[in-house]
């Protein structure tokens, strides 16, 4: 399977939010109880626009297509931030989210990673402790515990 990453440009914009949309509110039909929604402004051209001028913001292309997407926040000194990491339902368990979290932590000289995911995403603890990330606190944020990791 050929699988690209590349940075996003505005064109790209509208296409990474259908899969944000898609990525985020499979996690309502994942866990029971957890309401349709996402991360600020995981359904807004506008927001994802403003991160892609901002942030390092890459699409995960896979067949011409747009798949997924990664977010990363340079908090320096060497301390990176994976603001978001996300790929289309169709692709889950096909080891795309393993090759994409190679990529990044191959394409930035971190002493330090951060991330953030909520406390009911199971799924996501387990993928994130595969690569060596360790749970070191929690907080309530936008309605919804958020567990937050560091390697």
């Amino acid at each position: 399977m050929q699988i690209t990453f590349e940075r996003a440009t505005a064109a790209d914009a509208e296409a990474l939010v259908n899969v944000q949309i898609a990525a985020f509110h499979e996690d309502a039909r994942l866990y029971p109880g957890v309401e349709i929604g996402g991360p600020p402004g995981y359904d807004s051209v506008e927001s994802t626009l403003q991160k892609i001028a901002e942030d390092d913001f890459y699409k995960i292309v896979y067949e011409e297509q747009i798949i997924g997407g990664i977010v990363v926040f340079d908090e320096g000194q060497g301390h990176f931030h994976l603001d978001l990491i996300y790929l289309a339902p169709d692709y889950h368990g096909r080891g795309i989210g393993t090759r994409a979290m190679e990529f990044i932590e191959r394409s930035y000289p971190a002493t330090k990673w951060s991330l953030d995911t909520p406390g009911y995403a199971t799924r996501n603890h387990h993928f994130y402790e595969k690569f060596g990330y360790v749970k070191v606190g929690e907080e309530a944020r936008d309605g919804i515990i958020l567990i937050a990791y560091e390697k």
